[in-house]
């Protein structure tokens, strides 16, 4: 079977397994790319294969491949109903529920899983591979469903309904939005639904791919925002007219954080050539609010956090994590190879991770909306009241700032570790599992919450600039401050603002900002 794909302009992206990096990740979740496997990972695939069907011609039992699963592993099975086993496995497990997951996110699910098959652990032939990655560059994604599973014995129920669409059942959602079933997704990639051989549907259901793409989007989002969030204050800090000294480089290189390093750099980049700052080099502030003076040290730690959690979702975008595994002979042995179970499918390294996230994401609101409290409170930033004129007869922003406290305080909830969570599965068989799934899907709230939060930041702060509007400020953030004007006007007096407030959230999700800001990025740089 030959899967063909229906985005010829699509620029390919070759996915090499074990070398997959996190902008290439990106990508896939802003989709528009074509994807293609690697040639050099077909001989591995093969190889594993084999084995898996040598196993089966000798009549051995390996758990996985002719026997029953989680509890039932001890029951054996005749290999005449070893299609059946696979068939049934399959849809048994697709019990999920809840809203389908994000385009997006089916997009790295299916590509994770196709790198981690690729990976020549998992005893599944070439043409599922070739079949996930079709399915992407036609963009006929799966509806997946967001909620049922614990991240352990890996994300079975999501995954199940993925595995559905190849066996010609479940739905899928068309690039017009047309949801088809799964057999006529398949046929209109030129694939009839597959008969899964011994372990197949198994390597398909097992693993932690739905737990790594909700992460890996949660990074993203995060990214943006915290990119957004250093626009965002480096504009308050020129509205309050507030000190640079706090970013002086030896003031970061004496404790030695890599993340206030770099973050402390980004903002002098940011200020670097603004009138504003000269305007008032000589009027002796002392000292501003954390929330200002302590970007660095804030941002830096979020940045850290960020980063290792992305090193842990790189790794695991590239993992083998089904179970059990296969491992071929060497080449040139006589060895048959062996299947070993083990417990790969746990996703607590991926629990962690976005755990960090949730915490990093959080603290970039929160310190955000002390931001905007500061820009309103007219003792302390010299700024009218609540940023507008004529105060009284117009109120300004005191909501939108009552708006960024109540999002703000929602993501202290959310940042609740999910990974400290645990209720056991499958008759205690499964008697901890990661919630790893839960772990990542919260953070698309949490993001969106910050992101309000930011945005609100930054039409505040552009309002104060405005409203005391003298010298211009650097470069990079005049070319912010027009974008932002792009989006909502100076506010003169009361106005409907869920409007504005929403055109800012996109704003702070936008990755256009400047290259200072992007270039400190975990999927920007090595980590």
């Amino acid at each position: 079977m030959n899967a063909t794909t229906t985005q010829p302009n699509a620029a390919p992206v070759r996915l090499t397994p074990g070398e997959v990096d996190l902008a290439t990740l990106r990508r896939v979740h802003a989709g528009g790319v074509q994807l293609q496997l690697d040639p050099s990972a077909r001989a591995g695939l093969l190889a594993a294969q084999a084995t898996v069907n040598r196993i089966v011609e000798a009549g051995a039992v390996v758990y996985g491949i002719n026997t029953g699963f989680g509890k039932l592993a001890q029951t054996i099975i005749p290999p005449e109903r070893l299609a059946e086993l696979q068939r049934n496995l399959v849809l048994s497990h697709s019990a999920g529920t809840g809203e389908p997951l994000p385009a997006g996110v089916v997009r790295l699910v299916l590509a994770t899983k196709a790198v981690s098959l690729a990976r020549g652990h998992s005893g599944v032939r070439p043409e599922l591979v070739d079949a996930l990655l079709a399915l992407v560059n036609a963009d006929l994604l799966p509806r997946i469903p967001s909620k049922g599973s614990v991240g352990a014995s890996g994300d079975l129920a999501p995954l199940a309904h993925l595995a559905c669409v190849l066996i010609g059942e479940g739905e899928v959602t068309a690039p017009d939005g047309e949801v088809i079933g799964g057999a006529d997704a398949l046929a209109r990639i030129g694939l009839a639904p597959f008969v899964l051989g011994p372990k197949e549907g198994l390597a398909l259901l097992n693993g932690t791919q739905v737990s790594t793409a909700l992460a890996l989007a949660g990074l993203f989002g995060a990214e943006d925002v915290l990119a957004a969030g250093l626009l965002a204050g480096a504009l308050s800090l020129e509205a309050i007219q507030g000190s640079i000294k706090p970013f002086d480089a030896r003031i970061h290189a004496a404790r030695g954080q890599p993340g206030q390093i770099a973050v402390a750099g980004a903002v002098r980049a940011l200020l670097e050539g603004s009138g504003i700052v000269d305007s008032h080099a000589d009027c002796g502030r002392v000292q501003d609010p954390y929330s200002i003076r302590c970007v660095p040290q804030v941002m830096g730690a979020c940045l850290d956090n960020l980063a290792h959690a992305a090193r842990v979702l790189r790794t695991e975008a590239n993992a083998a994590s089904d179970n059990p595994l296969v491992f071929a002979p060497l080449e040139g042995t006589s060895g048959t190879g062996d299947v070993i179970s083990g417990g790969n499918f746990h996703a607590e390294p991926v629990a962690f991770a976005a755990d960090i996230i949730a915490l990093a994401v959080a603290e970039i609101g929160a310190i955000s909306e002390r931001r905007m409290a500061l820009l309103l409170d007219s003792g302390l930033s010299g700024l009218p009241p609540f940023l507008v004129r004529d105060g009284g007869v117009n109120s300004g922003f005191m909501i939108a700032q009552v708006t960024a406290a109540a999002l703000a305080s929602e993501n202290k909830s959310l940042a609740h570790p999910a990974s400290v969570d645990s209720l056991p599965t499958s008759a205690n068989q499964e008697d901890h599992v990661s919630m790893a799934t839960f772990a990542g899907r919260r953070l698309a709230d949490m993001v969106s919450n910050t992101a309000v939060v930011v945005g609100i930041e930054a039409m505040a702060a552009a309002q104060g600039i405005e409203l005391k509007r003298g010298a211009k400020s650097s470069a990079p953030l005049e070319a912010e401050f027009a974008r932002i004007r792009e989006q909502v006007a100076f506010i003169d007096q009361d106005r409907f603002l869920a409007t504005d407030i929403e055109a800012m959230r996109r704003w702070a999700l936008s990755d256009r900002q400047p290259a200072m800001l992007r270039q400190i990025l975990p999927s920007s740089a090595q980590v």
